[in-house]
């Protein structure tokens, strides 16, 4: 049920998390994953106490009814948690388009809820060889790609995003998914610079900018 949906924090109006929508974000709490980069570990365990109920974040909607385009669940791991799918069937119920950002570790937890989306972001960490390293979990490359399988095949809006430090693996690699992605049929891709404690600022190279801009309906480095 809904009301057991944990949720960590809300974001009242934002215009970048659900691309050319005013909406609100729901972050929900729990993530089974462990990036080292990772800018927001209080969400991380999933039993936290948390300071909202899902009862007062459908009030708080039922106010911006008219107002605001869409909900965004993010977190955390959103589709970690079971009440997902009727949570986002009482936000559509209230008249609002629906977005979701998620790692993609759960893929038939994302293929699931595809029907009920307006628009999915995912997280694609790295290539598939690389992923276990960064989120600390194995086999989490073939997760994350069967969850990108999903995503193009349903027709749901889609940005994919990388975030990337040259720390964690090379600028050639980082060319090399942003080529496999594109070849796969993501239309929008964003590279997210890391920011790692005692590491120099990531910088993407110029050439992949140029080259990513060709490729892609929308690239984007944030």
């Amino acid at each position: 049920m809904s009301d057991e949906l944990r949720v960590a924090g809300l974001t009242p109006l934002t215009t970048i998390d659900f691309p050319g929508r005013l909406a609100a974000v729901v972050f929900l709490q729990g993530c089974p994953w462990r990036c080292s980069y990772c800018h927001n570990p209080a969400l991380i365990p999933p039993t936290a106490p948390t300071p909202w109920s899902w009862e007062q974040v459908i009030a708080f909607l039922g106010t911006r009814q008219g107002l605001l385009d869409g909900v965004v669940f993010s977190g955390g791991e959103p589709t970690l948690q079971a009440a997902l799918p009727d949570a986002i069937d009482a936000v559509r119920a209230m008249g609002f388009q629906v977005g979701l950002h998620t790692a993609g570790m759960y893929p038939e937890r994302v293929a699931a809820i595809l029907p009920r989306l307006d628009w999915i972001g995912l997280d694609v960490k790295a290539p598939d060889h690389r992923h276990h390293g960064i989120v600390g979990v194995q086999g989490a490359g073939p997760r994350v790609h069967a969850t990108l399988e999903h995503v193009l095949a349903s027709g749901v809006a889609h940005e994919c995003r990388t975030t990337w430090h040259p720390s964690l693996y090379g600028a050639d690699e980082l060319l090399a998914l942003g080529q496999a992605l594109a070849e796969a049929g993501v239309t929008h891709w964003a590279v997210q610079p890391a920011r790692l404690d005692g590491q120099p600022e990531a910088r993407v190279p110029p050439s992949l900018v140029h080259e990513m801009s060709a490729r892609f309906d929308r690239f984007c480095v944030r």
